[in-house]
């Protein structure tokens, strides 16, 4: 598998104005999402971790009660990469 290629700076500024609500910190793109219920939460996490692992791209994720961190970067890359926002992406499918 090759490695993926970290993205320049333009490319990230416009990969992140398709993902409302994600920010920018660093290497990472975050996101909090507030769900209605910790099981909703749960029920979250369990549908992007699906997702995260069929794309061999693993998120540091933070649950506290009903609020789930998310945040994503690319190590093999040494920064973001489309990995990331492909990622984030599909975990915004997760909601649904």
């Amino acid at each position: 598998m090759a490695r993926p290629e970290r993205l320049e700076e333009d490319r990230i500024v416009a990969r992140l104005t398709t993902l409302p609500g994600w920010e920018r910190h660093g290497d990472e793109i975050v996101k909090t999402f507030e769900l209605p219920t910790f099981p909703d939460a749960i029920t979250f996490v369990t549908r992007l971790a699906e997702r995260a692992e069929a794309a061999n791209h693993h998120p540091d994720i933070d649950i506290r009660w009903r609020s789930v961190r998310i945040a994503l970067t690319t190590h093999d890359a040494g920064g973001l990469s489309d990995l990331d926002f492909d990622l984030a992406s599909e975990i915004e499918a997760c909601l649904t």
